[in-house]
Protein backbone atom coordinates (compact mmCIF):
# COMPACT_ATOMS: atom_id res chain seq x y z
CA UNK A 1 0.00 0.00 0.00
CA UNK A 2 2.83 2.52 0.84
CA UNK A 3 4.20 2.28 -2.79
CA UNK A 4 0.90 2.33 -4.10
CA UNK A 5 0.91 6.03 -1.92
CA UNK A 6 3.66 7.72 -3.61
CA UNK A 7 3.06 6.62 -7.03
CA UNK A 8 -0.56 8.49 -6.57
CA UNK A 9 0.55 12.06 -6.87
CA UNK A 10 -2.44 12.85 -5.75
CA UNK A 11 -2.58 11.41 -2.84
CA UNK A 12 0.88 12.99 -2.04
CA UNK A 13 0.02 16.32 -2.96
CA UNK A 14 -3.34 16.54 -1.03
CA UNK A 15 -1.85 14.94 1.96
CA UNK A 16 0.89 17.06 1.93
CA UNK A 17 -0.70 19.94 1.42
CA UNK A 18 -3.35 19.17 3.87
CA UNK A 19 -0.85 18.70 6.61
CA UNK A 20 0.90 21.91 5.58
CA UNK A 21 -2.21 23.77 6.44
CA UNK A 22 -2.32 21.86 9.89
CA UNK A 23 1.12 22.14 11.00
CA UNK A 24 0.29 26.39 9.73
CA UNK A 25 -2.38 26.20 12.27
CA UNK A 26 -0.66 24.46 15.13
CA UNK A 27 2.31 26.64 15.15
CA UNK A 28 0.07 29.88 14.56
CA UNK A 29 1.77 31.63 17.52
CA UNK A 30 5.32 31.09 15.97
CA UNK A 31 4.08 32.05 11.99
CA UNK A 32 1.54 34.48 12.22
CA UNK A 33 3.43 37.89 12.01
CA UNK A 34 0.85 39.93 13.76
CA UNK A 35 -1.55 39.15 16.83
CA UNK A 36 -4.65 38.87 15.31
CA UNK A 37 -6.96 40.28 17.71
CA UNK A 38 -4.92 43.96 17.32
CA UNK A 39 -6.84 46.74 16.13
CA UNK A 40 -5.84 49.72 14.82
CA UNK A 41 -9.00 51.28 13.42
CA UNK A 42 -6.66 54.55 11.81
CA UNK A 43 -5.37 51.83 9.63
CA UNK A 44 -8.60 49.76 8.23
CA UNK A 45 -8.30 48.36 4.92
CA UNK A 46 -4.27 48.66 4.81
CA UNK A 47 -3.32 47.60 0.90
CA UNK A 48 -0.70 44.63 0.84
CA UNK A 49 2.98 45.17 2.17
CA UNK A 50 5.35 43.66 4.16
CA UNK A 51 3.71 44.39 7.92
CA UNK A 52 0.57 43.27 6.43
CA UNK A 53 0.73 40.92 3.20
CA UNK A 54 -2.81 40.68 2.73
CA UNK A 55 -3.37 43.87 4.04
CA UNK A 56 -5.93 44.78 7.32
CA UNK A 57 -9.52 44.45 7.65
CA UNK A 58 -12.48 46.82 8.67
CA UNK A 59 -10.85 46.88 12.36
CA UNK A 60 -7.29 47.05 11.30
CA UNK A 61 -6.37 43.94 11.93
CA UNK A 62 -3.71 41.52 10.35
CA UNK A 63 -5.89 39.35 7.45
CA UNK A 64 -3.19 36.83 7.39
CA UNK A 65 -2.88 36.15 10.60
CA UNK A 66 -6.42 36.33 11.82
CA UNK A 67 -6.06 33.30 8.40
CA UNK A 68 -3.48 31.36 10.08
CA UNK A 69 -5.47 31.73 13.16
CA UNK A 70 -8.78 30.71 11.97
CA UNK A 71 -6.94 27.33 10.54
CA UNK A 72 -7.30 25.89 14.17
CA UNK A 73 -11.34 26.45 14.71
CA UNK A 74 -12.10 25.95 11.34
CA UNK A 75 -9.76 22.07 10.30
CA UNK A 76 -10.24 21.26 14.25
CA UNK A 77 -13.81 21.60 14.44
CA UNK A 78 -14.58 19.66 11.44
CA UNK A 79 -11.57 16.99 12.65
CA UNK A 80 -13.72 16.88 15.74
CA UNK A 81 -17.22 16.59 14.52
CA UNK A 82 -15.74 13.67 11.96
CA UNK A 83 -14.38 11.72 14.89
CA UNK A 84 -17.74 12.23 16.47
CA UNK A 85 -19.73 10.83 14.03
CA UNK A 86 -17.51 8.12 13.08
CA UNK A 87 -17.88 6.73 16.64
CA UNK A 88 -21.12 7.15 16.73
CA UNK A 89 -21.69 5.81 13.72
CA UNK A 90 -19.62 2.94 13.95
CA UNK A 91 -20.67 1.67 17.34
CA UNK A 92 -24.65 1.57 15.69
CA UNK A 93 -23.76 0.36 12.29
CA UNK A 94 -21.17 -2.55 13.44
CA UNK A 95 -23.70 -3.42 16.57
CA UNK A 96 -26.71 -3.61 13.53
CA UNK A 97 -23.83 -5.30 11.46
CA UNK A 98 -23.20 -7.60 13.23
CA UNK A 99 -25.91 -8.50 15.95
CA UNK A 100 -29.05 -8.44 13.46
CA UNK A 101 -32.44 -9.33 14.66
CA UNK A 102 -34.00 -6.84 17.06
CA UNK A 103 -30.93 -4.62 17.53
CA UNK A 104 -30.63 -3.88 13.67
CA UNK A 105 -34.36 -3.49 13.18
CA UNK A 106 -33.84 -0.77 16.42
CA UNK A 107 -30.87 0.78 14.96
CA UNK A 108 -31.78 0.64 11.32
CA UNK A 109 -35.67 2.38 12.03
CA UNK A 110 -33.74 5.06 14.05
CA UNK A 111 -31.53 5.19 10.88
CA UNK A 112 -34.62 5.66 8.59
CA UNK A 113 -36.29 8.37 10.67
CA UNK A 114 -32.52 10.24 10.99
CA UNK A 115 -32.76 10.27 7.46
CA UNK A 116 -35.65 11.15 6.36
CA UNK A 117 -35.39 14.64 7.35
CA UNK A 118 -33.86 17.61 5.58
CA UNK A 119 -29.95 17.26 7.22
CA UNK A 120 -29.34 21.56 7.05
CA UNK A 121 -32.87 22.24 8.37
CA UNK A 122 -32.36 19.48 11.21
CA UNK A 123 -28.66 21.53 12.12
CA UNK A 124 -30.58 25.11 12.41
CA UNK A 125 -33.36 23.35 14.55
CA UNK A 126 -30.65 21.69 16.64
CA UNK A 127 -28.59 25.18 17.38
CA UNK A 128 -31.81 26.68 17.62
CA UNK A 129 -32.77 24.98 19.89
CA UNK A 130 -29.47 24.15 22.53
CA UNK A 131 -28.06 27.93 21.94
CA UNK A 132 -25.55 29.46 19.90
CA UNK A 133 -22.41 28.18 20.42
CA UNK A 134 -19.15 25.77 19.49
CA UNK A 135 -19.86 22.94 21.26
CA UNK A 136 -23.90 23.08 19.96
CA UNK A 137 -22.28 23.25 16.54
CA UNK A 138 -20.69 20.18 17.03
CA UNK A 139 -23.15 18.12 18.42
CA UNK A 140 -25.80 19.37 16.02
CA UNK A 141 -23.44 17.80 13.01
CA UNK A 142 -23.04 14.81 14.78
CA UNK A 143 -26.54 14.18 15.05
CA UNK A 144 -27.71 15.06 11.81
CA UNK A 145 -24.59 12.79 9.99
CA UNK A 146 -24.33 9.65 12.46
CA UNK A 147 -27.25 7.59 10.31
CA UNK A 148 -25.11 8.24 7.03
CA UNK A 149 -22.58 6.53 8.72
CA UNK A 150 -24.30 3.90 10.51
CA UNK A 151 -26.18 2.59 7.26
CA UNK A 152 -22.70 2.76 4.88
CA UNK A 153 -21.01 0.89 8.41
CA UNK A 154 -23.54 -1.44 8.19
CA UNK A 155 -23.41 -2.54 4.85
CA UNK A 156 -19.55 -3.30 4.76
CA UNK A 157 -19.93 -5.44 7.97
CA UNK A 158 -22.36 -7.43 6.26
CA UNK A 159 -19.83 -8.34 3.91
CA UNK A 160 -17.26 -10.05 6.41
CA UNK A 161 -19.87 -11.02 9.29
CA UNK A 162 -20.08 -14.62 7.21
CA UNK A 163 -16.19 -14.61 5.88
CA UNK A 164 -14.58 -17.64 6.83
CA UNK A 165 -11.86 -16.09 9.11
CA UNK A 166 -15.01 -14.77 11.24
CA UNK A 167 -16.56 -18.00 11.17
CA UNK A 168 -13.60 -19.64 12.80
CA UNK A 169 -13.27 -17.62 15.42
CA UNK A 170 -16.85 -18.40 16.58
CA UNK A 171 -16.23 -21.83 16.16
CA UNK A 172 -13.18 -21.56 18.22
CA UNK A 173 -15.12 -19.75 21.17
CA UNK A 174 -13.37 -16.55 20.72
CA UNK A 175 -15.47 -13.81 22.48
CA UNK A 176 -17.61 -11.40 20.70
CA UNK A 177 -15.56 -8.22 21.37
CA UNK A 178 -12.55 -10.12 19.63
CA UNK A 179 -14.29 -10.57 16.55
CA UNK A 180 -15.61 -6.92 16.66
CA UNK A 181 -12.06 -5.46 17.31
CA UNK A 182 -9.72 -8.06 15.46
CA UNK A 183 -11.54 -8.74 12.38
CA UNK A 184 -14.90 -6.87 12.02
CA UNK A 185 -13.44 -2.84 12.56
CA UNK A 186 -10.03 -3.64 10.89
CA UNK A 187 -11.87 -4.96 7.89
CA UNK A 188 -13.57 -1.61 7.29
CA UNK A 189 -11.08 0.81 8.45
CA UNK A 190 -9.96 1.69 4.86
CA UNK A 191 -13.46 2.45 3.99
CA UNK A 192 -13.85 4.57 6.95
CA UNK A 193 -10.25 6.53 6.00
CA UNK A 194 -12.26 6.79 2.97
CA UNK A 195 -15.78 8.53 4.06
CA UNK A 196 -13.89 10.25 6.42
CA UNK A 197 -11.73 11.79 4.24
CA UNK A 198 -14.24 12.66 1.67
CA UNK A 199 -16.74 14.46 4.22
CA UNK A 200 -14.27 16.45 6.20
CA UNK A 201 -14.68 18.69 3.22
CA UNK A 202 -18.50 18.49 3.90
CA UNK A 203 -18.18 19.36 7.86
CA UNK A 204 -15.78 22.11 6.79
CA UNK A 205 -18.20 24.11 4.43
CA UNK A 206 -21.28 23.10 7.23
CA UNK A 207 -19.17 25.06 10.24
CA UNK A 208 -18.24 27.68 8.23
CA UNK A 209 -22.15 28.31 6.95
CA UNK A 210 -23.19 28.66 10.37
CA UNK A 211 -20.11 31.29 11.76
CA UNK A 212 -21.55 32.66 8.66
CA UNK A 213 -24.94 32.81 9.54
CA UNK A 214 -23.88 33.73 12.94
CA UNK A 215 -24.42 30.26 14.60
CA UNK A 216 -20.96 28.96 14.75
CA UNK A 217 -18.25 30.55 16.05
CA UNK A 218 -18.72 34.14 17.25
CA UNK A 219 -16.56 37.35 16.81
CA UNK A 220 -13.83 38.08 17.70
CA UNK A 221 -12.47 34.45 17.16
CA UNK A 222 -10.36 34.04 13.73
CA UNK A 223 -12.75 31.31 12.01
CA UNK A 224 -12.86 31.69 8.09
CA UNK A 225 -16.80 30.93 8.42
CA UNK A 226 -16.88 34.05 10.82
CA UNK A 227 -14.39 36.47 8.78
CA UNK A 228 -16.73 36.11 6.25
CA UNK A 229 -19.73 36.98 7.97
CA UNK A 230 -17.56 40.30 9.38
CA UNK A 231 -16.49 40.86 5.75
CA UNK A 232 -20.30 40.92 4.06
CA UNK A 233 -20.27 44.10 6.19
CA UNK A 234 -18.20 46.12 3.91
CA UNK A 235 -19.16 43.96 0.55
CA UNK A 236 -19.81 47.09 -0.97
CA UNK A 237 -17.29 49.34 -0.03
CA UNK A 238 -14.42 46.58 -0.15
CA UNK A 239 -15.58 43.20 -1.36
CA UNK A 240 -11.35 42.09 -1.19
CA UNK A 241 -11.73 41.48 2.20
CA UNK A 242 -14.10 38.22 1.18
CA UNK A 243 -11.31 36.84 -1.19
CA UNK A 244 -9.11 35.06 1.40
CA UNK A 245 -11.56 33.29 3.62
CA UNK A 246 -13.16 32.14 0.45
CA UNK A 247 -10.43 31.07 -1.48
CA UNK A 248 -9.12 29.28 1.43
CA UNK A 249 -12.30 27.18 2.02
CA UNK A 250 -12.44 26.53 -1.53
CA UNK A 251 -8.94 25.29 -1.41
CA UNK A 252 -9.04 23.40 1.61
CA UNK A 253 -12.60 21.44 0.72
CA UNK A 254 -11.33 20.84 -2.74
CA UNK A 255 -7.84 19.31 -0.82
CA UNK A 256 -9.95 16.97 1.25
CA UNK A 257 -12.33 15.62 -1.62
CA UNK A 258 -9.57 15.05 -3.88
CA UNK A 259 -7.57 13.43 -0.94
CA UNK A 260 -10.92 10.74 -0.66
CA UNK A 261 -10.78 9.94 -4.16
CA UNK A 262 -7.02 9.48 -4.38
CA UNK A 263 -7.13 7.44 -0.93
CA UNK A 264 -10.02 5.32 -2.46
CA UNK A 265 -7.38 4.21 -5.80
CA UNK A 266 -4.88 3.37 -3.08
CA UNK A 267 -6.88 1.47 -0.63
CA UNK A 268 -8.78 -0.54 -3.25
CA UNK A 269 -8.14 -3.86 -3.30
CA UNK A 270 -8.00 -4.07 -7.17
CA UNK A 271 -5.73 -2.03 -7.84
CA UNK A 272 -3.41 -3.85 -5.36
CA UNK A 273 -4.11 -7.24 -7.61
CA UNK A 274 -2.84 -5.05 -10.71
Amino acid sequence: MGNRFLHNKTAVATVGMVAVIALMGIFAPWIAPNDPYATDILNKFADYSWKYPLGTDQLGRCVLSRMIYGIRPTLGLAMVTMAGTIGLGAVLGISAGYFRGIVEEVIMRLVDVMLSFPSQIMVFAVVALLGINVQNVILANVFIKWAWYARMIRTGVMQYRDRNFVQFSRCVGMPERFILFRHLLPSITSDLAVLASLDVGWAIINISTLSFLGLGVQAPVPEWGAMLNEAKEVLTSNPVQMLAPGAAIVILVCCFNLMGDALRDVLDPKEAEQ
